[in-house]
């Protein structure tokens, strides 16, 4: 996927397959921030190749780090990062980055937008739903109608300006510097670089 190909398609009706190329990167980036990559993951990881857009760079270095990590470290480093004695060295959520508390008005945003969607929380889900991993699955599901029709450009355009737009990149960069980041640097330059393309395509678009 290139910075160019998504403008483009942006500015007219999406091809099926650059949606769902859009909807398998927020996926897979939802999958990784929610729980720690188990081998099969890892090794889907270790599969992936990229070209010579940042992007690219950003997953053919992430392929690199996976293969040479276990499952083990992966974990370590997720608990580190995520939950760690207490909490971890990062608190994944909108409403922390945007007022600096959790559980604040971005995330009675997202469920008052949620709501309006047919979507709801997990019942074994005790995240908030404003953080990062359950945000990317939310906007893969939307580009493809998992949980009904697919969301037109413009709802894509709203859902990401009000709930993922103003932290996500700021949230990524923190990940890429974090002192326990390893594999998860190296995701999160994936993820900086794709909301950079997300960001512009859809002002191009709109």
């Amino acid at each position: 996927m290139t910075e160019a190909a998504l403008s483009a398609s942006v500015e007219q009706p999406m091809a099926h397959e650059e949606d769902r190329l859009r909807a398998d990167l927020y996926n897979y980036l939802g999958l990784m921030l929610a729980s720690a990559p188990d081998q099969m993951l890892l090794e889907q990881t270790a599969g992936l190749s990229g070209d010579d857009t940042p992007l690219g760079q950003a997953i053919t270095q992430l392929s690199r780090v996976a293969k040479r990590t276990k499952p083990a470290g992966a974990e370590r480093e997720f608990n580190a990062l995520f939950i760690g004695l207490g909490r971890g060295e990062l608190l994944p959520y909108a409403s922390y980055y945007l007022t600096g508390f959790l559980n604040e008005k971005p995330l009675a945003a997202l469920r008052s937008d949620m709501s309006v969607r047919g979507l709801s929380r997990a019942p074994n889900s005790f995240e908030p739903e404003d953080n990062i991993a359950s945000l990317m699955e939310m906007m893969g599901a939307m580009i493809v109608g998992r949980f009904g029709a697919p969301a037109t450009l413009d709802e894509q355009k709203t859902f990401f300006n009000k709930h993922i737009g103003p932290w996500a990149t700021h949230f990524f960069a923190d990940l890429e510097g974090a002192k326990n980041s390893v594999l998860y640097a190296s995701v999160a330059s994936v993820g900086r670089a794709f909301m950079g393309i997300e960001a512009e395509a859809f002002r191009m678009g709109g």
